[in-house]
């Protein structure tokens, strides 16, 4: 049986994905700093701060997808805080090649989340695609890092993959569900100008995509994981509202307001571009949710 390795297993993208896998017939293992059981799946002990990791995770595993990661706008960014941020990437990377590397292992394909904020909090005329550069803000300079050390397994001439993750649709997105808080009462807005784009992807679409580059030999590099549809964050809004049957009539929350609230990362809501989705239609993906409406009726019904 074909044994896939997940690290961040126990996050968002990872509980469902997992759930996916196993479905497929494949059998998955997770990366955790606890023993607790996860339904389905094997367990193995690792302790990225002082670089630990059990040698039969990686014996075992013929792909790895790695997820993990802090949350990024769930704190106000300290330095402190961006060095967890950045570490609970970078480091974690390091650690599975360079247990790769010793134990010998040839994985089929190495798989990692990276995110659409390699573009960076910009909000730009441009529609952004795979092979344009990073920002050089906080967000850009994140991910910037966080791929450098996914292409290290490239070199060591295995197949990497990068996926660069929109907003993920799910009712468990402590974004989303702040949203949906707030129109259900009566107080869902726009934020700032409203005329930042919002790039977006359901969670079951996501997966798809992620399982495709587990599965397609021909998939390497970067791709953009974001739905076809570029809307703005004031478009969002209304479409949630309308979506809850609630109205949509407040003023624009300011800028300012956010600013003061959140610092440098109100940037993560202030701002935001179109991302291209081509690359990853082009290699053959099909999105089941291309549009934001039907998105959001599945997710609520």
């Amino acid at each position: 049986m074909v044994t896939v390795l997940i690290t961040g297993g126990n996050g968002l993208i990872g509980r469902n994905l997992s759930k996916k896998l196993l479905e497929r017939g494949y059998e998955v293992s997770v990366l955790s700093r606890s023993s607790k059981p996860a339904r389905g799946c094997k367990v193995f002990l690792w302790d990225p701060e002082h670089q630990q990791l059990e040698d039969e995770a990686i014996d075992t595993a013929d792909y790895i997808i790695h997820l993990a990661g802090e949350n990024i706008g769930s704190k106000r960014w300290t330095a402190k805080r961006k060095k967890e941020i950045i570490d609970s990437r970078v480091l974690t990377a390091k650690l599975l090649y360079d247990k790769v590397i010793e134990r010998k292992r040839s994985i089929q394909a190495f798989i990692s989340a990276s995110a659409t904020g390699y573009y960076g909090m910009v909000t730009a005329d441009k529609v952004f695609i795979e092979t344009d550069l990073p920002s050089d803000d906080f967000t850009g300079t994140t991910c910037r890092q966080w791929e450098e050390v996914a292409s290290g397994f490239q070199k060591a001439d295995i197949r990497t993959v990068i996926i660069r993750t929109a907003v993920v649709l799910d009712k468990q997105n402590e974004a989303l569900s702040k949203m949906i808080f707030q129109i259900k009462a009566g107080v869902g807005a726009a934020v700032g100008s409203g005329r930042q784009y919002l790039p977006w992807i359901h969670i079951s679409d996501l997966c798809s995509i992620y399982i495709k580059a587990l599965e397609d030999n021909n998939m390497s590099g970067v791709y953009n994981a974001v739905a076809p549809e570029q809307i703005t964050n004031k478009e969002f809004m209304k479409k949630l509202s309308m979506v809850l049957h609630k109205p949509f009539w407040l003023p624009n929350i300011p800028a300012f307001f956010l600013k003061i609230i959140f610092g440098e990362m109100s940037g993560l809501l202030l701002e935001g571009s179109r991302i291209s989705s081509e690359k990853i239609q082009a290699a053959g993906f099909e999105f089941v949710y291309p549009g934001l409406e039907n998105a959001l009726k599945n997710i609520l019904k």
